[in-house]
C-alpha cells in the first residue's frame, strides 16, 4: 500500500516579509529563515519513526532545505523534480539554474532539470510572469497521476502552499505534514 506524506516547506524569507508587510520583497528563490530551520528540525523529530523510502522535493531552495532538515540524517534518496513546483505568482517562485543549485547542494542531482525549469515566457522581459491558471491546473493533475504511478511506496513530498492547496483543497502551514492518497 502506498503511503504519501505531503510536507510544506518551512518559513522562508519571503513568507516572513510578506506576512509582516503584505508586499513582495523581491526574494528570488527564497531561503529558509531561522524559524523555518527550527520548523524543519521539529518536523524531523515528529517523523523520526515514519518509514520513508524516497524524498521528492522541488528545486526551490526552501523546499530542498526543508527536506534536508527533516531527512538528511536518515540517508534517504532524494529526487528533485519541478513537477510540483510552486505556481509562479511571486518573486520567491523564480528558481535558479541547475548548476547554481548543484554548487549549493553538491550531494543532490540536478542535471535532469532544464536550465530554466520554472514557468517563463521567452518573449517577456519582466523579472517574472505569473503562470496561467490553466497551465497550473494541468500541472497539478499531471503530478497527481505521476505520483500515483510512481513505484516508490513510502514517499515524502516536500512542496509549496498554493500547489498543495490545488492538490488537496487544504491550505497547509509551514512544515505542516498531511497524509495524502491520490484520487482520480
Amino acid at each position: 500500500m502506498k503511503s504519501i506524506l505531503l510536507i510544506r516547506h518551512g518559513q522562508s524569507t519571503f513568507n516572513a516579509h510578506y506576512e509582516a508587510t503584505g508586499e513582495d520583497p523581491g526574494h528570488f528563490d527564497a531561503r529558509l529563515t531561522a524559524l523555518g530551520e527550527k520548523q524543519a528540525a521539529a518536523t524531523q523529530q515528529l517523523l523520526a519513526n515514519e518509514p520513508i523510502d524516497l524524498v521528492i522535493t522541488t528545486p526551490l531552495t526552501r523546499a530542498i532545505q526543508t527536506g534536508l532538515g527533516i531527512f538528511a540524517e536518515r540517508n534517504l534518496p532524494f529526487y528533485i523534480t519541478c513537477r510540483h513546483r510552486e505556481r509562479l505568482e511571486s518573486s520567491c517562485d523564480v528558481g535558479r539554474s541547475p548548476s547554481t543549485l548543484k554548487a549549493d547542494f553538491p550531494a543532490l542531482a540536478f542535471d535532469h532539470l532544464d536550465e530554466v525549469w520554472w514557468h517563463h515566457e521567452a518573449d517577456v522581459q519582466a523579472p517574472f510572469v505569473t503562470e496561467p491558471l490553466t497551465v497550473f491546473e494541468q500541472r497539478v493533475q499531471a503530478f497527481r497521476t505521476w505520483l500515483k504511478e510512481h513505484p516508490a511506496t513510502k514517499v515524502a513530498v516536500i512542496g509549496h502552499g498554493t500547489f498543495f492547496h490545488a492538490l488537496t483543497g487544504h491550505w497547509m502551514q509551514n512544515c505542516e505534514v498531511q497524509r495524502w492518497e491520490p484520487t482520480p
